[in-house]
């Protein structure tokens, strides 16, 4: 037997160990093997291959993650190179493993395919078993999983090598992957995307630090470069570190963040702006440094004929820190908003944010999904519990939320008699899948949201109150598109997100006045669809003015649209004002009080019928 056959021979003994007799492969594979495998024996390891996510939807997961995207971009180019040449491929996934963006050996790419291993396919553990993506972001470290000791057998064939990359707080953003034939990846693969993940997170960093960056060393000459400390300080506080800062000080992110400065620096912190020198740290240490001070830090900057691109902070970034705190507390919570305001995308960064972001989201829309599938898509259903059930059943979204986060967008439209059932799994935490079987404990953190009113429709008896109390122990509402204070900021840098940095596009300051003085009555999505709009239409390194902007974009008033369109009219539109309440109390007869049929009915939003019934129960009796 000779050396390289004596890994795969421990390999196919430790499966038979697994998946024959049920025993413990550890001392067969690696550890970080094993770990996986014990986590991943809820799925099947003869799992068939999913189909891609639609494009569209792709598409708007790209959009999420464009920061990563862009700061991963010359990372991608890079060992595009060393992948072309080894018959490999390079991977870029999210946090959630879904890949991204693919690219490498046109040989390789249609074997890939062929196993899922493609962009819309999510490689998390949970949906496709042990693989280096997947394992990757769980474990938090770079590694390979190599031939059989994949999950799934038909991955058997497959080497794949993934480093998880991570923001400035420690939280996943996604991962790097090099895959191809066994033969084909190695250490020196595995080397490659350990380092190029360093360079993503330093890029990323930059791109998002608000505050104070301090750049340090023990060895001046890495300052500014990929192998530098970084860390951001807002209000004397330290908010964000790199993984080489967390090296060099011996910490981890839980034992850095939100220290304060001059206690962990010294005093001398602040002297160190625009300059090289020596810090003497309160311990006697000395390290090179240099601070910088972002864009956007102190509050104030000079105007510039461009629009600068500002991370999201002002409006919502407040509201994602109390909405972590009460989630890592185990306390559901309910995201309020109207369509378009960025419901999902707020809860898909409070899971990354929060203690379950190396698990599952699991997202599912109540209103997309008819009455009759909502029940089995939710809490699954054993083989042959209905007609056109899988031969094997199917397990349900809240047992795949298991060890992550639960998101129910739209909650207000599960139908009533489901919302018992759901009360008593929020509750008992075990689900019963249809057609009996035993149940199956689950642990999942909840986060619901709703552009509805959950007490009109507990009022109207179409919602329990005690199923509204449990999903709504802490209610975060975010801010219409037109309230929102960082509009100018948020504009600026979704328009590069939106394909302006990649054209070299720049947004000029009479532009950016014109969108951001727009009502936006469908919030941050229509904002995003229409500067995908402008940026298509332009040319590389164009100058973006007014003039070049959609017609109906242009003589918007910098004016703030009120919560209820009816409050927009003059105290002399009073008739119009009976003539359109008029009609939604005749909608609602007519749709036998039926609040998403009178909407649908009348061309408006849920939530304009439910403030009209809030508002008909405010009116003393007699009115």
């Amino acid at each position: 037997m000779s050396a390289a056959q004596l890994p795969s021979i421990k390999v196919a003994q430790a499966r038979e160990l697994f998946f024959g007799q049920g025993c413990d492969p550890a001392p067969w594979i690696a550890p970080h093997i094993s770990r996986s495998w014990q986590r991943c024996r809820p799925v099947g390891h003869q799992a068939t291959d999913p189909e891609p996510m639609a494009l569209a939807l792709l598409r708007e997961r790209r959009e999420q993650a464009m920061r990563l995207l862009n700061c991963a971009q010359p990372e991608l180019d890079g060992l595009a190179e060393h992948a072309v040449g080894n018959g490999c491929v390079v991977i870029l996934s999210d946090a959630s493993g879904l890949i991204l963006e693919e690219v490498g050996s046109a040989d390789f790419l249609p074997k890939a395919e062929r196993i899922a291993l493609q962009p819309g396919v999510e490689w998390s553990e949970r949906n496709r078993g042990t693989n280096a993506i997947g394992t990757a972001l769980a474990e938090r470290e770079a590694l390979m999983v190599l031939g059989a000791e994949h999950y799934l057998a038909q991955n058997g064939t497959l080497g794949c090598a993934a480093a998880p990359i991570f923001t400035g707080r420690g939280e996943l953003a996604g991962a790097l992957d090099i895959s191809g034939e066994t033969v084909r990846v190695n250490t020196h693969a595995l080397g490659l995307v350990r380092m190029a993940a360093q360079q993503v997170e330093h890029r990323m960093m930059l791109a998002e630090a608000n505050g104070h960056v301090l750049r340090f060393h023990a060895r001046p000459a890495l300052i500014g470069t990929a192998r530098e400390g970084l860390m951001v300080i807002e209000g004397g506080r330290i908010v964000a570190a790199n993984r080489v800062a967390l090296e060099l000080f011996g910490r981890s992110w839980d034992g850095l963040l939100e220290l304060d400065a001059e206690a962990f620096l010294g005093a001398n912190w602040p002297r160190m702006e625009h300059r090289r020198s020596l810090l003497t740290l309160p311990g006697g240490r000395q390290i090179a440094t240099v601070m910088e001070r972002s864009h956007a830090a102190g509050g104030s900057r000079t105007p510039t004929r461009r629009a600068v691109a500002e991370p999201e902070t002002d409006d919502v970034q407040p509201l994602l820190h109390k909405a972590v705190r009460v989630l890592n507390e185990g306390v559901s919570v309910l995201v309020n908003g109207e369509t378009g305001s960025g419901k999902e995308v707020f809860s898909r960064r409070l899971h990354a944010a929060s203690r379950r972001s190396t698990g599952p989201f699991v997202a599912v829309d109540c209103a997309s999904l008819p009455e009759t599938l909502i029940e089995s898509e939710l809490f699954g259903y054993e083989e042959g519990a209905f007609t056109g059930a899988k031969r094997k059943g199917m397990g349900g979204r809240i047992r795949e939320a298991h060890g992550g986060v639960l998101f129910l967008d739209e909650i207000a439209e599960i139908p009533l008699a489901l919302q018992t059932r759901l009360l008593r799994v929020l509750e008992e935490r075990v689900v019963t899948p249809l057609g009996g079987g035993q149940g199956v404990a689950v642990d999942f953190d909840l986060v619901c949201a709703t552009h509805g009113h959950l007490p009109a429709l507990v009022e109207a008896g179409r919602f329990r109150a005690d199923l509204m109390y449990r999903v709504a122990g802490f209610t975060v509402t975010l801010p219409p598109l037109s309230r929102r204070d960082d509009r100018h900021a948020l504009i600026a840098r979704l328009f590069l997100e939106a394909g302006g940095a990649a054209k070299h596009l720049q947004l000029e300051n009479d532009a950016l006045e014109v969108l951001a003085a727009y009502r936006w009555p469908g919030n941050v999505r229509e904002l995003r669809s229409t500067l995908r709009a402008i940026v298509a239409l332009a040319d590389t390194g164009d100058s973006v003015t007014a003039s070049a902007l959609p017609a109906h974009l242009l003589g918007a008033q910098p004016t703030v649209l009120p919560d209820d369109p009816l409050e927009c009219a003059p105290a002399h539109a009073e008739p119009l004002q009976a003539i359109t309440r008029h009609a939604i109390d005749e909608a609602l007869k007519a749709c036998e009080h039926d609040v998403a049929k009178a909407a649908r009915r009348l061309g408006v939003h849920r939530s304009t019928i439910y403030r009209h019934l809030a508002r008909q129960r405010g009116k003393p009796s007699g009115h």
